[in-house]
């Protein structure tokens, strides 16, 4: 029985799941080695802060992933597919390693920004929400 998402440690082990996934995905790894050559050990820590703020509310990320997401768009534009794509990823690797209540809210949490990314940076800022 899969056990669900309790601490740092399994926000870690998750968001190094995801990459690996994004990172071999012919659909929008392209983002992350080509468009952008990612830092993989800064970035790691900077995702596992994001997602630990998103689910346990913890205040270890400082960041703003709309503008991050701007300028890689402005680059290399992202489409709708590539979000969808995005969020099935996460979703299906959740799936696979969590069950319970912070697992069901961290895939809430992901639909919620895969949107307001969509909107936000493909649209610019004529959607505010």
């Amino acid at each position: 029985m899969m056990t669900d998402i309790r601490n740092r440690e399994d926000i870690a082990a998750l968001v190094n799941a995801f990459y690996e996934k994004v990172k071999r995905n012919g659909r929008i790894g392209h983002y992350f080695t080509d468009v952008v050559n990612v830092n993989w050990e800064k970035h790691l820590p900077v995702m596992y802060d994001f997602w630990e703020g998103i689910v346990f509310g913890a205040a270890g990320y400082s960041g703003n992933p709309i503008n991050a997401h701007k300028k890689v768009h402005a680059l290399h534009a992202f489409s709708k597919a590539d979000f969808d794509e995005w969020l099935e990823l996460f979703t299906a690797t959740v799936d696979e390693m969590f069950s319970g209540e912070k697992a069901e809210l961290i895939k809430q949490r992901a639909q919620s920004i895969a949107t307001v990314m969509q909107l936000k940076v493909m649209n610019g800022d004529r959607f505010s929400l």
